[in-house]
């Protein structure tokens, strides 16, 4: 799909590409979303240079995610989508410059987009250049992903509350399972964010960026937050992985404890076995088999043995 964003009173729009399909003069954001290849191609020659394919822009090289060519300048950073899902992941989204003109490709839906979009359909004409529109978009990714890391900050703080709380073990499995989705959303976000980092600063040795003060002291700002971010997301990656440590190792006192109980158990019942087991051997010359008071004793015995132990472990303190 395509949608254009034009210094008219138009908006953001969905031309239908004809046959004979002209890019619009005024168009300053082209936005393809999971465009066909045929869109791909109308596009590619009302602009006169080639556009990266899916593959490309799956590529981890840097050189391949940002560079220019044919004039235009070639970004590509991992953005985090479908952060509310129980599985977040990462879409690759290109941002082309090419004189006043932005184009971007994506396959994915990031929230900012929608949100940036919505504004940029309240703005009325002239929107800003193509640069402008792309930093406005990341200042709006940035915004997306600094929530995203409050909202895992705060149900890690809900679990950290939750662990030490727990006095079961079957309690910690979904308290595990919390863990690992805000584990698996601050690594997501922190992939983006580096890639975010890299895409900004190569940005600013852009033409566009240089010859506009006010551009550029936005980029460094956003640089900042990046930075900022980044490293809120370290310290959010040591506090799941301390939790994490946490909850293994009282699951793992608690099932110790299960093991010891069981075992004092089993100590002190031996002694009453043995006890039952001589005197269940019926050898004929046993002198206590024709007693009558045999079987008491032997009773009294194996109790006598099994309570002994029990007291003596409780002195000790281990159960």
């Amino acid at each position: 799909m395509l949608k254009l964003l034009r210094r008219s009173d138009a908006g953001l729009e969905c031309p239908l590409l004809s046959t004979d399909w002209v890019l619009p003069s005024d168009a300053v954001w082209i936005d393809l979303i999971e465009p066909t290849r045929e869109e791909e191609l109308k596009v590619e020659k009302a602009l006169g240079f080639m556009l990266p394919t899916r593959e490309d822009m799956a590529e981890i090289e840097a050189s391949s995610r940002i560079y220019q060519e044919d004039g235009a300048t070639f970004l590509t950073a991992s953005i985090l989508v479908n952060s509310d899902a129980d599985l977040p992941s990462i879409a690759p989204i290109t941002f082309v410059l090419a004189g006043e003109r932005l184009i971007t490709i994506r396959y994915g839906e990031p929230r900012a987009f929608a949100v940036y979009a919505a504004q940029a359909e309240l703005q009325k004409p002239p929107h800003p250049d193509g640069a402008a529109i792309m930093v406005g978009i990341l200042d709006a990714v940035v915004d997306r992903v600094a929530d995203i890391l409050e909202r895992t900050a705060a149900e890690v703080e809900a679990v950290s509350v939750a662990i030490f709380r727990t006095p079961k073990t079957a309690g910690f499995q979904p308290i595990i399972n919390r863990l690992g989705k805000a584990q698996m959303t601050g690594a997501k976000a922190r992939e983006s964010l580096v890639s975010l980092s890299r895409l900004v600063s190569y940005a600013t040795i852009t033409g566009q960026m240089e010859m506009d003060a006010d551009l550029l002291d936005r980029v460094k700002t956003l640089q900042r937050d990046i930075q900022s971010l980044t490293d809120h997301a370290g310290y959010l990656a040591g506090n799941v992985t301390f939790l994490l440590d946490a909850a293994l190792g009282l699951i793992n006192i608690e099932q110790n404890s299960i093991i010891k109980m069981f075992s004092i158990f089993t100590v002190a019942l031996l002694p009453p076995t043995l006890i039952g087991a001589i005197y269940g051997m019926n050898f004929e010359h046993m002198p206590e088999l024709r007693w009558m008071g045999g079987y008491p004793m032997a009773l009294g015995l194996m109790l006598i043995s099994a309570v002994l132990p029990l007291v003596w472990f409780r002195r000790k303190g281990w159960f």
